[in-house]
C-alpha cells in the first residue's frame, strides 16, 4: 500500500503559508527558469537546479546542497513513489504532506466534501457536519495542475452535490482544463430529483461525464435503512430518471453485504425492468473502513457464501443487455460463469493481498483486497489457483 499522506522529517520555509501550498511536481533538470517559480522539484541528487518554489528531498545530503534560502521538505522514504506530474499539498505549517494526484495511477479520486445527507451503515468516509467548503478552493487549483493527458478522474465525498454551484463549477473547470479526461462522480443521486439542478448539470455538456449512484434494494424501506435516510429511495430513483431523460450517463452501484444481499437478485430484476437504460451496473465488495468496521456484525458476509446470488444477479443483468461489472472481490471466489464481468477495481494505493495468495497462479489477474480488509476481515474460504 502506498503512502499518500503524513508528516515530513524536516522543513524550512522562506515565507509562511496561510492555507497550505499545492505544488505540481517535476524532476526535469532542464525545465525553463520561467516555469520553475510555482513548481515543486523532486530533489533526488546533489546540487539540484535553482529557481523552484519548493524542494522535496529524500536525503539530508541533498538538503545541504540546495540553493541558499530554498524552501524544502525532507520526506520519509515512503514517499519515494512520487514522480513527475504528481500534485501534492503541503499543510499550512509545512509539517505534513498529502498526495492529491498521481500521474502514474489509473485510480485518481478527489474528495470534494466530507458532508453528506446519508449516514450509510457501511460508509468508508463517515460524514462530518463542519463547513469544509475550502476543499472546493483546493480542488479548483488542483484541476489547473493535473496533466492534460490524464485519462480519468473521479470526484467523491461525502455528497458532492450539497454545494450545488461549487460542484457545477468544478465540472465546468474540468471541461475547460481537462477536455479529454473522463470524469466519474460518486453521488447518492438525490440532488438530481430536482429537474432544475439536473438541467444545469446537463447544460455543462461535458464530453465524457458519468455519475455513479448507489442503489441497495428494490425495496424502498431496505434501501432507506441501509443509507439511514427516509425517502432516499424515491429521490434516488427520480434522480436517475431525470439524468437519463437529460441523456446523461448513469452508473448504478450496489455494495454487497448482509443487508443488501437478500434482495440482490430482485434488485437486478428491478433494474432490468425499470432502469434498463442505465449505462453500467457495478456489484461491489465491502470496504472495511469507517462505519463498515463499526457495523461489521450486521454487514459482514463471506463472498464465498453469496457467490450464487452474485452470479444470478450478473446473469439477469447481462441477459437484459446491461453492462455489468463485479468490483472489489477476490477472483477465486467468483464463479467461472460470470468471470467475464470481473474487474480489477481496487485503487492501487489501497490494494493488498493476504499471505494465502502468495503462491496463487492467477494473482496477476486478481483485483486483490482492500488493505483494510486484509488487516481486519476477509474470507476464510480463499481458493488460490494452482
Amino acid at each position: 500500500m502506498l503512502k499518500m499522506g503524513g508528516k515530513v522529517i524536516e522543513v524550512k520555509a522562506v515565507s509562511p503559508a496561510e492555507k497550505g501550498l499545492i505544488f505540481s511536481l517535476t524532476d526535469a533538470q532542464s525545465l525553463p527558469l520561467v516555469l520553475r517559480s510555482e513548481r515543486g522539484f523532486l530533489a533526488r541528487h546533489l546540487n539540484p537546479p535553482v529557481g523552484f518554489a519548493h524542494y522535496f528531498c529524500f536525503d539530508e545530503s541533498v538538503v545541504h546542497s540546495l540553493p541558499e534560502s530554498s524552501s524544502y521538505s525532507l520526506l520519509p522514504e515512503e514517499f519515494s513513489h512520487l514522480g513527475d506530474g504528481d500534485v501534492v499539498r503541503v499543510s499550512a505549517d509545512l509539517r505534513a504532506i498529502r498526495v492529491l494526484f498521481r500521474k502514474s495511477s489509473l485510480h485518481n479520486s478527489v474528495l470534494l466534501t466530507e458532508r453528506c445527507n446519508h449516514y450509510c451503515l457501511m460508509c468508508s468516509q463517515p460524514p462530518k457536519p463542519h463547513d469544509d467548503s475550502y476543499i472546493f478552493d483546493e480542488v479548483e487549483k488542483l484541476i489547473t495542475l493535473i496533466p492534460r493527458q490524464t485519462p480519468e478522474l473521479g470526484f467523491t465525498g461525502g455528497e458532492p452535490t450539497l454545494e450545488a454551484e461549487r460542484f457545477l463549477r468544478i465540472l465546468r473547470l474540468c471541461k475547460s482544463y481537462l477536455p479529454s479526461t473522463a470524469i466519474h462522480v460518486l453521488s447518492n443521486g438525490r440532488a438530481f430529483s430536482n429537474p432544475a439542478f439536473t438541467s444545469a448539470y446537463a447544460a455543462i455538456d461535458h464530453p465524457d461525464l458519468m455519475v455513479g449512484i448507489p442503489l441497495y434494494s428494490d425495496d424502498p424501506d431496505r434501501h432507506d435503512y441501509i443509507v439511514q435516510a427516509q425517502g432516499a429511495f424515491d429521490e434516488t430513483i427520480r434522480g436517475i430518471l431525470n439524468l437519463k431523460r437529460a441523456r446523461q450517463k448513469v452508473e448504478v452501484r450496489v455494495v454487497l453485504h448482509k443487508q443488501s444481499i437478500p434482495r440482490l437478485v430482485p434488485l437486478a430484476e428491478y433494474i432490468s425492468r425499470n432502469l434498463l437504460f442505465v449505462d453500467h451496473v457495478a456489484l461491489m465488495g465491502l470496504e472495511m473502513m469507517g462505519f463498515a468496521r463499526a457495523n461489521l456484525d450486521v454487514l459482514w458476509a463471506d463472498p464465498y457464501d453469496y457467490r450464487a446470488e452474485l452470479s444470478q444477479a450478473v446473469q439477469v443483468l447481462s441477459r437484459s443487455g446491461i453492462n455489468v461489472s463485479i468490483y472489489n472481490h477476490p477472483l477465486c471466489l467468483i464463479d467461472r460463469s460470470v468471470e467475464f464481468a470481473y474487474r480489477k477495481s481496487i485503487s492501487d494505493w489501497k490494494n493488498d493481498f493476504p499471505h494465502e495468495c502468495s503462491q496463487c497462479a492467477r494473482r496477476s489477474d486478481c483485483g486483490g483486497f482492500f488493505s483494510s480488509g486484509v488487516q481486519h476481515k476477509y474470507s476464510e474460504r480463499l481458493r488460490p489457483f494452482s
